[in-house]
């Protein structure tokens, strides 16, 4: 399409599909010829986690006509498998424009004969897992871009098990959209009509109760938070987005007497007026509940993001201030919480194992093995997680403890299969119902962690490469370093390197198989334990380098980091 930018921006402008307002947005960027070439030069990239992009008018861009043709993709993927009796369920989030993208979704999908379930109103990704699985149905489609700025929107596709869309499938939508012509291809009906004769049919608050009730099922020690619900605070943020019913509903459920709401941040908003990026992995996003903290006096905040599969905590420190809890650190942390608290109550299943992947922490590993836990790695995806726990239950054999990403996502329980907030926020809440009857916080917690087994410090970077060739730099920069690896970082030496696209691990030049699917992922161990992991994001235009560091102490990780990061500068900037 890139040679023909030109002709599909005078055929969007002609089109009689779009109105009046998207074709003036079309036509303020007539002489701006880059402009043009960026909204037009490519489709949107459909892959395992769906779409995701800014919204606006173009091919590569997040709109109602993008979302529509992809969802005539998906329809035809469902046709050609011959189950569109079993349906699709539909969510959306809290961003602008996503009850309009999930309704255009459903239009599409019911003008093909497709079954539909749309929600009422938005709700956490999550529940839609659920509502998949609960309701039986072939695939679900959430429409959001989780933790995004607020000029993003996105589209996620899931199969019957409740995970995103597998390779092999997702390459089925794609080329299927790349076969269809956007306007002249893609079906609708009318959605009001559709409601009316049932071929959509709306869901509300059954799900929500069922879904609750799962969620609750997964409390490891039920009488935790009640134990202390007199004096136990806890402050808690939506971040404008999903979580601002349903994790206030759980945490009263399971017994949290003293809860406090960010209220400026209970506000439903796809603007995200209190913060510049919805990111519970971003400290400034809990400047307004720290301030809550300090009033009421609670030792932790919690915050989701804005589709609630992602949580972020701060918690105060013995010197009265408060400190992030990462996503390593977190995982962690409810690794050993939930393994600690199986064997006080004598209810620990069957074979137990916990799941994570390679760019998280090791911490959780040491956890495990001194625990006779198997760990299982995967490659980063939650849909890896859920593809674990599905060959597990395939075989009868083993019992799910967690899985988590170093990206603040988690899940305990096998009712969804991607990570959720709304049952971690209640895991976190008990983990610290059962560390405050010992007269500790969560900060305290970690450095009995680190005491334990040893100082671990993880960290994350990203190197953002936005504009027309940013897809082309990002590529660049991961074929210099596959051709020409560092053999040291600093004055240590590189003993193993994984290639997860060859699929190979190499060490003493010797290669072996990784076991695992193919992914644009580069691994290097170094002699001294630590390990750097370089990636391109899947949803922005960025590459991420993960380090996990064994160290003695902070002052020691950071001075490492700061050799590591300079060995990655020089090749980027080479």
């Amino acid at each position: 399409m890139s040679t023909n930018y030109r002709n599909e921006y005078e055929k969007w402008l002609s089109s009689t599909l779009l109105c009046e307002a998207e074709k003036n947005e079309l036509r303020a960027i007539a002489s701006n010829d880059e402009e043009i070439k960026l909204r037009f030069g490519a489709m949107l990239g459909f892959g395992t986690a769906g779409l995701r992009g800014v919204m606006k008018m173009g091919t590569n861009a997040m709109n109602r006509h993008t979302v529509a043709h992809a969802t005539q993709g998906l329809a035809n993927l469902i046709l050609r498998e011959n189950r569109a009796k079993d349906g699709v369920v539909i969510a959306h989030d809290c961003r602008n424009n996503s009850r309009l993208f999930a309704e255009t979704a459903a239009s599409v999908l019911a003008a093909n004969g497709v079954k539909v379930y749309l929600f009422d109103a938005l709700r956490p990704t999550p529940e839609l897992s659920f509502a998949l699985r609960h309701l039986h149905c072939v695939a679900g489609i959430n429409i959001t871009a989780s933790h995004n700025p607020k000029q993003y929107n996105g589209y996620k596709a899931y199969w019957e098990d409740g995970a995103q869309l597998p390779p092999e499938h997702a390459e089925t939508v794609s080329a299927e959209i790349a076969k269809l012509d956007i306007f002249r291809d893609v079906r609708f009906t009318n959605l009001e009509q559709a409601v009316k004769s049932g071929a959509v049919e709306i869901l509300g608050e059954e799900i929500d109760r069922i879904y609750l009730e799962r969620v609750r099922e997964q409390a490891v020690n039920p009488n935790a938070i009640a134990a202390v619900a007199e004096d136990l605070k806890i402050v808690y943020s939506p971040l404008h987005g999903t979580g601002h019913r349903l994790v206030p509903d759980i945490l009263r459920r399971v017994g949290l007497k003293h809860l406090y709401l960010v209220e400026k941040q209970m506000v439903i908003s796809g603007d995200f007026p209190t913060v510049a990026k919805p990111n519970p992995e971003y400290a400034e996003v809990f400047q307004l509940g720290i301030e809550l903290a300090n009033k009421v006096g609670s030792d932790l905040v919690i915050a989701t993001d804005p589709d609630a599969d992602r949580v972020g905590v701060m918690t105060r420190t013995p010197n009265g201030d408060f400190r992030v809890i990462t996503g390593n650190q977190m995982g962690a942390l409810l690794t050993d919480y939930i393994i600690t608290a199986y064997q006080e109550t004598n209810t620990m299943p069957e074979k137990p194992y916990v799941v994570k992947s390679i760019v998280s922490s090791e911490l959780a590993t040491a956890i495990c093995q001194a625990n006779g836990v198997e760990m299982f790695n995967v490659l980063t995806g939650f849909k890896f997680i859920g593809e674990v726990i599905k060959n597990h239950e395939q075989k009868g054999e083993g019992s799910f403890l967690f899985g988590f990403e170093e990206s603040y996502g988690y899940l305990k329980g096998t009712y969804a299969r991607d990570k959720d907030a709304v049952v971690t926020t209640m895991l976190i809440c008990e983990m610290t119902a059962h560390y405050h009857a010992k007269g500790m916080t969560l900060s305290d917690a970690l450095n009995a962690l680190w005491e334990k087994y040893g100082y671990c410090y993880e960290s994350t970077r990203e190197l953002y490469m936005e504009g027309l060739h940013g897809a082309e730099r990002m590529a660049d920069l991961m074929n210099r370093l596959r051709e020409t690896p560092p053999a040291r970082f600093g004055e240590t030496p590189v003993a193993l390197i994984g290639d997860y696209l060859k699929q190979t691990v190499t060490e003493n030049g010797v290669a072996r198989p990784t076991g695992l699917p193919s992914s644009n992922v580069l691994y290097f161990g170094l002699e001294n334990g630590d390990v750097v992991v370089i990636r391109p994001s899947g949803t922005e235009p960025k590459v991420k380098f993960y380090y996990l560091l064994r160290a003695k102490d902070q002052a020691d990780a950071e001075a490492k980091i700061a050799v590591y990061l300079q060995v990655i500068d020089e090749i980027v900037n080479a």
